[in-house]
């Protein structure tokens, strides 16, 4: 598996503002171009609470990279279908990642479809996939199934994101084994704090027993309002728990994150000059300055 080596940010300066984390608000540079592309590194948006951003972060993070000329593969691993539906990918009629899961044989290329967004492409997913987990349970290295999948495409992209369901069961493990990272969202929400160790805690089984590879390459800071004590508290507290593994780039709540996806289109093609867009561009940066992405 791809190691990860960590990126030099520039030392700042007296007068570099304060992020929200609480941290020198570095700029992070335009990626360079790519030579060629290939193989990818495998990145799980995981976290077992819904509602949190995982799919939205999908897409987005997607389309930034893409953007910056790196090749990306965005896989729908939620029965929702919710990162199909919004890229505006019709999941009814034509195959899905469920067929891939229960035909390792099957040339992932027959399922990807390609996005409005260039150098984006999709493995969509349906309800089918919720019946995976049954059809696998049987299935000798039940776990690796998806690393199987995504070996046979690894070479055509820079970057294979999964969106996972919110739950550690099966599926996720499947993407958890397949991942050389992991990049958790989380809520600026009491609740969606409590989970994560539980999930750290997986991740760390994992490690240990499948994937030895695996990395947290981060913990992004979704839905923040700096208007309210409550955002800002438990940012604070997620800072103190996982040090320089919270991101510096921090996603703020807006109404224009549904308005997209009801278009069809990543926030960054729907409203390119928007705070939000802006801010997935700068992850897409910080990810790369990381090195967590080519």
């Amino acid at each position: 598996m791809t190691q990860k080596t960590r990126g030099t940010k520039q030392a700042p300066t007296d007068d570099t503002p304060i992020g929200p984390t609480g941290r020198p608000y570095q700029g992070f540079a335009t990626p360079p171009k790519l030579d060629g592309h290939g193989p990818a590194r495998i990145i799980a948006l995981c976290n077992q609470k819904g509602g949190v951003g995982k799919t939205t972060t999908t897409i987005n993070l997607a389309a930034g990279l893409a953007s910056y000329g790196r090749r990306v593969l965005a896989v729908d691993f939620d029965p929702q279908g919710a990162l199909s539906a919004g890229l505006g990918i019709h999941t009814h009629d034509g195959p899905t990642i469920y067929d891939l899961l229960l035909d390792t044989k099957r040339d992932p290329r027959d399922v990807i479809v390609a996005s409005e967004v260039e150098g984006l492409d999709v493995i969509p997913a349906n309800i089918d996939l919720s019946a995976a987990e049954v059809h696998l349970v049987n299935e000798v290295a039940r776990e690796t199934i998806l690393a199987r999948v995504l070996r046979k495409v690894s070479g055509d992209y820079d970057v294979i994101l999964i969106d996972c369901q919110p739950s550690l069961g099966l599926l996720t493990v499947n993407a958890l084994t397949a991942s050389h990272g992991v990049l958790i969202p989380l809520e600026c929400e009491f609740f969606a704090l409590r989970g994560v160790a539980l999930l750290i805690e997986t991740i760390d089984k994992v490690r240990d027993r499948l994937n030895p590879s695996i990395e947290l390459d981060g913990v992004l800071a979704t839905m923040y309002d700096p208007r309210t004590l409550h955002s800002r508290e438990v940012l604070e507290r997620v800072v103190e728990a996982f040090g320089d593994d919270v991101l510096e780039t921090v996603i703020g709540r807006t109404v224009k994150f549904p308005d997209a996806s009801v278009a069809g289109i990543p926030i960054t093609k729907f409203a390119p000059e928007h705070p939000a867009a802006q801010a997935y561009l700068r992850l897409a940066r910080e990810l790369v300055a990381r090195g967590a992405v080519a």
